[in-house]
């Protein structure tokens, strides 16, 4: 099959020191040829061919040149050129990196030149893609590429970097390893059932499923339920009633005068989604429009937005007013969101007693609970650690093992577990071994969905339309 050789803009657009030109494929030191005049005492731009040929250029090194439009008799650029041959490469292919300066007009004249020579501009994370079919990457650590580009923490970085150097993919092989070595005895069983069946070590095979399998699958599951927030963020809304503090309380974590605020209840109308690290852990947070009873149909697309991004919220923020009774509105509010992971945050603890305690319900004792002024900045770095506790619970941000997996992960980590226990009862109850090896095949079918053994085209195309053009 022909693979086009690809080209692309490596670095973010902008004014900068350098810029990076990446082409790969079999066609890049040709093209590249075709552009570089390596540098000489004089530069003749009427050459036909660079000096000396490209060919003797050395993998692996930088060589400092020109590149040269020969049709328009132009230098474009002083520039570093990077050779390196495959397969020792990131895309295992050929690649050229064209150091030149960083701007705008420069990198896009370069890059028609590159493309004019025979290049197709890559499309989002293709280079990453090449990688991953060439198989120098599995998917887990094709995602985690993306992972340390996005990370927005030390702890988020130490677990996409953990990801890319092959740690899911270990533990997702040994997992396979066992199951391969149970199919094998049971498929064995079933081509030589007058040899083999009635030796087969039910309890063994039981056994091994529990310990290597069983056990490791919810070992993994466990560790997104209670971790993913430590690379994915947490997704934590602020609720309550109109002119509660909401806006005061988000302006005063992000420390940036995001919200408006005014006496005037209903000044957030829409949603407001900021990102900010409270100790370790990346948290976007969202100012929702106050809760209530409405005719203004601004405020009910407000409030119909509030709602939905509380349903997909890994933790609520219920925030009630310390010098108001509770009201009604405070009830029905409390009733949408009893069943999500809350804080109950009692405000403007500055207009009454520190030995206040509002009148609550014993439906809401156990609640945790913290008091603050969201005005004078009182109690936010109380409750910055409980946001911490209630999102990595007792794991800690130490945890030694940053193998947490993500969400696509976890729903073929679930999948495989599911078949697991289910090939164990059927043993249990010997059950014809066909079935057996028809569940343990399909667990194996999952786990390597997770690393690209088995995953769908649409699945990877999804997968690397995150990325960025370049990568």
């Amino acid at each position: 099959m022909d693979i086009a050789t690809i080209a692309a803009i490596a670095t973010p657009t902008g004014r900068g020191g350098i810029g990076i030109i990446k082409v790969s494929g079999k066609d890049a030191f040709s093209i590249a040829e075709a552009i570089f005049q390596k540098s000489a005492p004089v530069i003749d731009v009427s050459k036909k061919k660079s000096a000396p040929l490209f060919s003797s250029l050395k993998s692996h090194h930088l060589y400092h040149g020109h590149i040269v439009d020969k049709e328009k008799g132009r230098v474009l650029d002083e520039v570093l050129l990077s050779v390196m041959m495959a397969p020792h490469t990131y895309t295992k292919e050929d690649v050229v990196e064209i150091n030149t300066h960083s701007g705008p007009v420069v990198l896009a004249s370069i890059l028609e030149l590159v493309l004019k020579h025979g290049a197709k501009l890559a499309e989002p994370g293709e280079f990453t893609k090449r990688a991953y079919l060439n198989g120098r990457i599995d998917l887990t650590q094709a995602e985690a590429v993306i992972d340390i580009i996005n990370s927005k923490t030390e702890k988020a970085l130490e677990i996409a970097t953990s990801h890319i150097t092959g740690g899911l993919k270990t533990k997702i092989e040994s997992i396979r390893s066992a199951l391969l070595d149970i199919l094998v005895e049971t498929e064995a069983a079933i081509d030589f059932l007058d040899d083999t069946g009635e030796n087969l070590d039910s309890g063994r095979i039981i056994k091994i499923l529990k310990r290597r399998v069983v056990d490791a699958l919810k070992a993994l599951i466990e560790k997104y339920e209670n971790e993913h927030v430590l690379r994915d963020g947490l997704k934590m809304v602020v609720v309550g009633r109109p002119n509660v503090g909401k806006s005061s309380l988000m302006n005063r974590l992000i420390q940036e005068d995001r919200a408006i605020v005014t006496p005037i209840p209903g000044t957030t109308r829409d949603l407001i989604e900021e990102t900010l690290n409270i100790h370790g852990i990346p948290v976007i947070i969202a100012d929702t429009a106050g809760l209530h009873e409405t005719d203004d149909p601004v405020e009910v697309i407000g409030i119909e937005k509030a709602q939905k991004y509380i349903r997909d919220s890994d933790l609520v923020l219920f925030m009630v007013d310390a010098s108001d009774p509770l009201t009604d509105e405070d009830y029905n509010i409390y009733k949408s969101i009893r069943n999500k992971r809350l804080i109950l945050v009692i405000n403007k603890s500055d207009l009454v007693e520190d030995d206040f305690e509002p009148a609550v319900p014993d439906s809401w004792r156990f609640i945790p609970r913290i008091k603050i002024s969201a005005l004078y900045g009182k109690g936010l770095e109380d409750l910055k650690e409980l946001i911490v506790n209630l999102s990595i619970g007792e794991y800690g941000l130490e945890a030694k093992n940053t193998i947490i997996p993500n969400l696509r992960h976890k729903i073929s980590l679930e999948r495989s577990l599911q078949l697991c226990v289910a090939a164990i009862e059927e043993i249990r109850k010997q059950t014809s071994f066909e079935f057996v090896a028809i569940d343990i095949r399909e667990a194996m079918d999952g786990l390597g969905e997770i690393i690209g053994d088995t995953a769908k085209e649409d699945v990877i195309d999804q997968i690397f339309s995150r990325f960025c053009i370049g990568k």
